[in-house]
Formats: structure tokens, sequence, C-alpha cells
């Protein structure tokens, strides 16, 4: 019998759950980032389903964690990202640029090496082959780009929240305890002009994966299509503004 669990106020049907919770938003535990060990996940694919029209099938991923030796599933995965929040030219000789950016989607970057080792986790998870479609490299600066969706209908989901490291605190002989303050939503917080930059932390997403296929059949892995995968921002953890990332400006080729 599944026992109901509290996490921040919600409840949470399954005690595995609320302990891959708190381990990938708490205590921020088994995320890529550059020179981390490697993540104790693994990435499946499921409800992979085709919608009744076009060719692409969608599926969620999910997410296994080993923690402690229990294996706990989750619909989340997190990462070292810098969040851009800063402004956009939305128009240019006048035509729209980044439509509805800092609402409906945002800028993250991080290092090509963390995409690469991302691919290889889906790839040893569900079989397919990652296509480069939605990463954006900058060659110059080893940096990728993804075009991270946001929830924006509040009464649907919750807007991805926005979280800045409080100041670190130690008892006498103990560890420096790193956490965080909620701040509002993302939306808000890049209304807010002081935050307007890019900031460094843990971004923490839901991931589908878009496969083409024909309506009648199923695609499988190993037959020669790729796998895209499409990233939206659900948590981030900021531990302050960074210089060292050149924000886009105004379209994926133009970087400041």
């Amino acid at each position: 019998m599944n026992t109901l669990v509290q996490w921040r106020g919600n409840v949470v049907s399954e005690e595995k759950e609320a302990k891959a919770l708190r381990h990938v938003f708490d205590d921020l535990q088994d995320h890529f980032g550059h020179q981390r060990p490697d993540p104790r996940v693994r990435f499946n694919i499921v409800n992979l389903a085709h919608p009744g029209q076009g060719h692409i099938w969608h599926g969620d991923v999910e997410f296994t964690y080993d923690i402690e030796g229990d294996h706990c599933n989750l619909k989340y995965m997190s990462m070292d990202v810098c969040v851009d929040l800063t402004p956009k030219l939305v128009h240019r000789h006048g035509q729209p640029m980044l439509q509805n950016y800092g609402k409906t989607w945002v800028y993250v970057y991080l290092p090509q090496p963390t995409i690469d080792r991302i691919k290889s986790y889906v790839k040893a998870g569900t079989g397919w082959d990652v296509s480069d479609e939605g990463f954006i490299e900058d060659p110059n600066r080893n940096v990728t780009a993804i075009e991270a969706k946001m929830n924006h209908r509040s009464e649907e989901l919750p807007e991805p929240s926005f979280w800045a490291m409080k100041d670190k605190d130690a008892s006498e002989g103990e560890e420096e305890i790193m956490s965080f303050s909620r701040i509002g939503s993302v939306q808000v917080v890049m209304a807010q002009s002081h935050q307007q930059h890019v900031h460094r932390g843990v971004g923490i997403f839901s991931v589908t994966m878009e496969v083409e296929g024909t309506p009648n059949f199923m695609p499988t892995p190993g037959e020669g299509d790729e796998a895209k995968l499409r990233f939206t921002l659900v948590s981030a953890r900021t531990w302050g503004f960074t210089e060292s990332v050149a924000p886009i400006v105004y379209a994926p080729s133009k970087w400041h």
C-alpha cells in the first residue's frame, strides 16, 4: 500500500518519489555537470505515443535514481547551467525576434561535454541516439545553448521557481551547508531589472522525447532515426551572476 508523504507542502503518493524529490530538489544530488561524478540515474522512455496527426511520436522521459540502494523514479533531472535572464531585442529591422522570451521559454547555457554525457545516458537507458537539433553550439566558447520551455499558465501547472543561495550556515567543526530561498517564479524574477543577468546554478528539468515515424507503426531505436530532446525548466537554484558567459542577444547565430 502506498503511503502519502508530504514534501514542501505537497502530498506525494509514494515514499520513494518523495525521497527522489528531496534528493534532486533539496540536496541537489546526482546532477550533470563539469567535473562532477557520473550521476547515479537511468533514463527511461515512457508512453511513446502518436497524437493522431503528423509524423512525430512523443514520449516522456522518466529518471530512476539509485539512492542508498533504493531505485526511485522521478519525472525530473538536473544539471549545472547558466540561466539567461538578460533582456533581448524584441524587434530588429521591423521583424519580431525571440518572442515571449522570459515568459514561455529561456536560454540555458552549459558546456558541450555535459550535453555529450546526457546523450550517452539517453542511449544507454532508452537505446535512442540523440539528435543535435535543439542544441545551439558556440564552438568558440565550447558552450551550448538550449531553448528551455517554461510553464506560464499557473492555473494548469506552476511557473518555474527561482531560488537564490542564502549565506552558508556552518557550526563549529561542521561542513558548510548550502541553502536557498525562493524569490519568485523565473518570469517574476526576470521582470526585476537588478536580476537581468546570466545566473549560474543548477537547473531542474522535465524532458520529453520526439521521434519521427509513421502513424501506424511505433518507431524503435536502432533503425537510423534519432530522437530529439525537449527540456522544460521546472526550477532553478542559483548562486550568483556570471560574466564569463556571453548571452545570445537576438538570434542563435548572434552571440553578444
